[in-house]
């Protein structure tokens, strides 16, 4: 008797267990469910981008000044200052001319003959 009750007991416990298994993965496909598992994901990739951008500007302005200190630019008193810019004028003349081709290369001619015109 005690046999009976206990595998009934259990039978019982795991078709419960089994169908909110089952139940719940049927609510995680429902299409509202899927739509905002999409939108969870975004913001969180979002986050990792942004996190991502943040790591690289560390760097970049960690690597600018070990660049700054191996060339000695740190010192704020000693800084140099680039050359004024020349007139456009002084540049001269440009040394290539840009020439217009015809880009459309001549086909055979059509019954009246005119039609590379």
């Amino acid at each position: 008797m005690f046999r009976r009750a206990f595998w009934f007991t259990t039978g019982a416990a795991a078709g419960v267990w089994a169908t909110t298994k089952v139940n719940r993965k049927l609510r995680k496909l429902q299409p509202e469910s899927l739509a905002a598992q999409a939108a969870d994901k975004a913001v969180e990739t979002g986050h990792r981008l942004r996190q991502f951008a943040l790591d690289v500007r560390t760097g970049m302005a960690d690597r600018e000044g070990q660049l700054h200190e191996a060339l000695g630019l740190t010192d704020q008193g000693d800084a140099r200052e680039l050359p004024p810019a020349r007139p456009r004028g002084a540049l001269g003349t440009t040394q290539y001319q840009i020439t217009q081709y015809r880009t459309r290369t001549p086909g055979p001619a059509g019954p009246t003959g005119n039609e590379d015109h």
